[in-house]
């Protein structure tokens, strides 16, 4: 998500907001248990900033997609810090974390697992692969060709992967996050659109700004490791029994029909819009509709507004449509579409 002028609807500059309890909770108990765990994964923006400097929006899409039990594809230029962003995130949420390096020779089986022959018992045996983790970050995911890209399709969708016609579940919380490098074209496989409808939302890390860079080279002058985020003062803040709480608080927030009639509209409009050839389906829709609520209960409210779902709006669907060829080559982006979209989608008030 591209740094925007601070606005109400823009999540690039947005906080999080801090711990709130909605105005129409209880005190009792439970209204504790929702300002606790949203505490707690709000605490998860100051420990990663402890390692990674300027790339807020991206944390708190990040946080965002955790509380949906969605994945994130993250895009950005090689040296901004997209790896370690999801290093960081993983040790301040006390989650199990794995790392690919996806590359042209990488097979399915390096990612799912495979059966094993074991001389001794001369049996088959299965042998998880590293997508049985609760974080899978799979660097540079447009690295390795199509039958190995298609290996996570159904673990990111169906949160399980088939061997020797055996289903077998991943562990509970799992998210995927895909890096990938938007300048470099040699040696890549494009992601095909049913993969890339699989990712909740689509994070932009941009260059960062002359202040952020001067902090970025001030900490490691004074001895700051990348590799090192302990010493850095990375600690977990959460957990998954935050993340259930949380995601159990979200399935309660109430939704007017006028907002779910905006959204629908949104997203019909982009299959209207002249400068695509697909637009927004309506697995996009859902998607939309559940990182509002989840950027809502952050925010501390029990209901979801027009602001919400225009604040998720880019990260949300620009990687769910499909430029038509003459309007990319008059320089339109998806972003730049959707921003038209909204514009001329006239907001329930």
């Amino acid at each position: 998500m591209t740094e925007q002028p601070a606005a109400s609807t823009s999540l690039s500059k947005a906080d999080i907001p801090g711990p709130a309890t909605s105005p129409a909770a209880p005190a009792a108990a439970p209204a504790d248990a929702r300002a606790d765990a949203r505490a707690a994964l709000t605490a998860l923006r100051t420990e990663i900033g402890k390692a990674v400097v300027g790339q807020d929006a991206a944390v708190t899409g990040l946080v965002v997609a955790l509380l949906c039990g969605g994945h994130v594809l993250l895009e950005g230029v090689p040296g901004v810090a997209k790896t370690l962003l999801v290093r960081a995130l993983s040790t301040a949420l006390s989650l199990e974390t794995k790392r690919i390096q996806f590359t042209p020779d990488l097979m399915p089986g390096d990612v799912t697992g495979s059966l094993v022959y074991d001389a001794r018992t001369a049996e088959f045996s299965f042998q998880p692969g590293p997508v049985f983790t609760n974080l899978l970050l799979a660097d540079e995911i447009n690295r390795t060709p199509p039958k190995t890209q298609a290996s996570l399709l159904e673990a990111m969708e169906e949160r399980q992967v088939t061997v020797d016609g055996e289903p077998r579940a991943l562990p509970e919380p799992f998210l995927v996050a895909a890096t990938q490098n938007p300048v470099e074209y040699e040696g890549t496989y494009p992601l095909p659109e049913a993969q890339l409808d699989r990712f909740l939302l689509k994070l932009i890390l941009p260059l960062p700004t002359r202040d952020q860079e001067f902090q970025v080279l001030s900490r490691h002058a004074n001895g700051f490791d990348p590799r090192d985020l302990a010493a850095a003062g990375v600690r977990p803040v959460a957990g998954p029994a935050d993340l259930a709480a949380a995601r159990a608080e979200i399935a309660k927030l109430t939704i007017a029909p006028e907002v779910l009639a905006y959204i629908v509209d949104l997203c019909r409009a982009t299959r209207q819009s002249p400068s695509l050839s697909v637009g927004v389906s309506p697995r996009g829709a859902t998607a939309l509709l559940g990182a509002s609520r989840a950027w809502a209960w952050l925010a501390g409210r029990d209901y979801v507004t027009p602001d919400d779902v225009k604040a998720l709006a880019l990260p949300a669907l620009r990687h769910r449509v499909q430029l038509r060829a003459e309007a990319e080559m008059e320089g339109v982006t998806a972003d730049s579409v959707i921003q038209a979209v909204l514009a001329q989608t006239p907001a329930p008030r």
